[in-house]
């Protein structure tokens, strides 16, 4: 059985590993019984963090999360109405997975929030590609500008960028969908028919025994990647700053 305060627990050990500063906030709707986690990373102190670039790791835990972990995936049907052999719930692949969102910021100075708008726009460009070759685990990118209005005037205020992470964790076919898994698992099993010895019914099992791992057991390592992937965004993003690409005409 997952929880809440599993995969919570999980991602604040993984960010810890990586070096990263956290600071959660926890929140329960008690009228909907969904719960809500919210986590502003950045790298170094947090005297420095107003510098820096940071990151607002975010993931809501609805009733339906809570029926699956008790039930498996079988408690989708046993969520929506009363369980029939036949109901398409027993069988769909289409349970949703935790959709993680991940908010990156990088406020602008004055001097760099003067900088020409073709140059403002070609490094938020920059920065998806940094971001996207440094996150494995991201489904989707987006950079951006958030803009201010002063003296009757919209001026740029921040350079932010938006992500998403898909982690099936009540996937009907376990680790199966994981699509690196399953990549991982065709491989081994490659190596495995290549040497193959007279007796193949150990070789058999012991892929097997991977297929049969629960989210707890693998969770705890995606987390650890989500944590690496966040760490080297935040490097980029500090590297514009750094390396004074904001003040380059």
């Amino acid at each position: 059985m997952l929880t809440y305060e599993d995969v919570t627990a999980f991602f604040m050990k993984a960010a810890a590993g990586v070096g990263l500063s956290t600071h959660p906030e926890y929140w329960t709707n008690t009228r909907t019984l969904e719960r809500e986690f919210a986590c502003v990373c950045h790298v170094g102190t947090c005297e420095e963090a107003e510098q820096r670039g940071n990151c607002t790791l975010s993931f809501t835990w609805s009733t339906l999360d809570t029926a699956l972990s008790l039930e498996g995936p079988s408690g989708v049907c046993d969520f929506f109405h009363e369980p029939g052999e036949d109901c398409p719930h027993l069988h769909t692949r289409e349970v949703p997975p935790l959709l993680i969102e991940l908010s990156y910021n990088l406020t602008l100075n004055s001097s760099e929030a003067a900088a020409p708008e073709k140059t403002l726009l070609s490094l938020a460009q920059m920065l998806k590609l940094q971001a996207s070759e440094h996150s494995g685990r991201a489904v989707e990118t987006r950079p951006g500008l958030t803009m201010t209005l002063a003296d009757n005037r919209l001026q740029p205020e921040s350079l932010t960028l938006q992500q998403r992470v898909e982690i099936p964790i009540w996937h009907p076919e376990g680790m199966e969908g994981l699509a690196e898994f399953r990549e991982s698992r065709e491989e081994r099993a490659e190596r495995a028919w290549r040497r193959r010895p007279d007796d193949d019914d150990d070789i058999d099992l012991g892929i097997e025994r991977q297929d049969e791992l629960t989210p707890e057991e693998w969770l705890p390592q995606v987390m650890v990647e989500v944590c690496q992937d966040i760490a080297h965004v935040l490097n980029a993003l500090d590297g514009v700053r750094s390396h004074g690409l904001l003040n380059r005409e």
